[in-house]
């Protein structure tokens, strides 16, 4: 019992900072099954998420206390930022189920997080890097996206004006990591390169957000404003279902099959493109979006699920590797 209680510590300690990708696409997958109408299988999704997220946000800070510098080295690599996106996503399910105290704190502790993050990754920001480099924009529209649904379901005006600003800055964010993204990756990225569109997607979902805002209350801004930013949107997201195409072409081309924790993140692209797809049909009022958007759905559905098999799989393969591994050690002679 020791060498399995030994095991389980040492493999929770080897999870890398994107392990919180398994928090955002679980959390995502229940925010499209809930707008489709599926709420049973979107709480089933969400106490996932929640679970997870809480045994991920106790590993962030028992890091914190014990190993500062761990802390420090991990914090820098771009995973990290999977703490606030992961954060704002399930927020975000939360703010939908009008749950507005807990979507409240939780947009709080993001936005706390969030610049101590994305500043430690952007001064390690190199060349040549993998699709991990854009979840700076991800993490930023997360906050977009929570506060302009807080906006949506409380009417009231200013979570709406303070989420334009990570919104706009999230698509800088986006337009800078561009430049640094490898385009080889599509190639043979392990699975991140999939946030290439999904850092599309959740600024899509974001606008739409934002959209539905000024629909469902107060008075938030001008037409011409209101414009802009439908224009925006549309073009966002019709970016990122150019880039899903692409993305899906190459998983067919060059077939990556054997299991990588960062799956996961081709999961949250699958489910927050057709989260953004649905959204977006109801905020520019295109219904025949909802089809292909409801699609999206079961696709991210199925994702999820393929993905999870290979994660229990592989969890399994070294729990027993780690228990064989502290069996040999305690019975060896001293």
């Amino acid at each position: 019992m020791a060498s399995r209680t030994s095991a389980l510590r040492a493999w929770w300690a080897r999870r890398p900072p994107a392990a919180g990708a398994a928090v955002m696409a679980t959390g995502i997958v229940s925010v499209a099954l809930h707008l489709i109408g599926h709420e049973s299988l979107s709480l089933v999704a969400l106490a996932l998420a929640c679970a997870a997220w809480v045994a991920l946000a106790a590993g962030f800070v028992v890091l914190l206390v014990r190993d500062r510098a761990k802390w420090a080295a991990q914090a820098g690599t771009p995973g990290a930022l999977t703490a606030v996106a992961a954060t704002t996503v399930v927020g975000t399910r939360f703010a939908l189920l009008g749950a507005t105290p807990v979507a409240a704190v939780l947009l709080a502790l993001a936005a706390l997080l969030w610049p101590v993050l994305l500043v430690l990754v952007v001064r390690r920001w190199g060349r040549r890097m993998p699709g991990a480099v854009f979840l700076g924009c991800v993490a930023t529209e997360g906050l977009a996206v929570l506060g302009a649904t807080l906006s949506a379901t409380t009417s009231t005006a200013w979570p709406a004006h303070a989420a334009l600003v990570p919104f706009w800055l999230g698509l800088a964010l986006y337009a800078v990591a561009l430049f640094r993204f490898d385009p080889r990756e599509v190639a043979r990225g392990a699975g991140d390169q999939w946030v290439a569109g999904g850092a599309l997607a959740i600024s899509a979902l974001a606008g739409a957000k934002l959209l539905m805002a000024a629909q469902a209350g107060p008075y938030l801004w001008n037409d011409d404003a209101d414009t802009l930013l439908r224009h925006v949107t549309v073009v966002v997201l019709t970016l990122d279902l150019a880039w899903y195409a692409v993305l899906l072409v190459s998983e067919v081309v060059w077939p990556r099959l054997r299991y990588d924790v960062r799956r996961w993140s081709t999961v949250f692209p699958l489910g927050i493109t057709a989260a953004a797809t649905l959204s977006v049909a109801t905020a520019v009022s295109v219904p025949w979006l909802t089809h292909p958007g409801r699609a999206l759905v079961w696709v991210a559905v199925a994702g999820w699920l393929a993905v999870a098999v290979g994660a229990v799989a592989a969890a399994r393969t070294d729990l027993r590797s780690l228990s064989a591994g502290a069996g040999l050690r305690s019975t060896a002679p001293r």
